[in-house]
């Protein structure tokens, strides 16, 4: 079924959005009942303009970006609300900036756990090696990047 036209441009199904997005109905339903989407309603049909499926991108690409639904929404209600764009950017610059130090982070504690894993991995090796068992370590990144 094809969506119709509406002030804005073209209105589109809820099925035409989780083809198009590849997220199911469910998916778009409960970012609807969080409200971070608000489609027009038809009788039973839910209509989404251009701005709510700008929405929906916003809302996928922030969850693979990190942030929470709430945080989401929150940079939602700042452009929409009296601070408008200039508050949203800058609000929302500094969660990008609180996302970059958590994930920069984590990788740190990666590298530290993956050196630790080596020097592990080696001792046990070496170990073994000392106690008659046949055992030759394998060369792994993280094993060569100990040394």
């Amino acid at each position: 079924m094809e969506a119709r036209a509406g002030a804005g441009g073209r209105h589109h199904t809820i099925s035409e959005l989780a083809r198009e997005f590849d997220v199911t109905t469910r998916t778009i339903r409960f970012y609807e009942d969080e409200g971070l989407l608000a489609p027009e309603r038809r009788g039973q049909m839910r209509l989404y303009s251009p701005r709510e499926r700008v929405r929906l991108k916003l809302i996928l690409r922030g969850k693979r970006l990190g942030f929470s639904l709430a945080e989401i929404k929150e940079i939602f209600d700042l452009y929409d609300g009296a601070p408008g764009e200039v508050g949203q950017l800058s609000h929302f610059l500094g969660k990008i900036a609180e996302r970059r130090r958590q994930l920069e982070q984590q990788r740190e504690d990666i590298e530290v756990t993956l050196a630790e894993l080596a020097s592990v991995e080696a001792r046990c090796h070496a170990r073994l090696a000392e106690l008659g068992g046949r055992s030759k370590p394998k060369r792994t990144r993280a094993a060569r990047n100990a040394r």
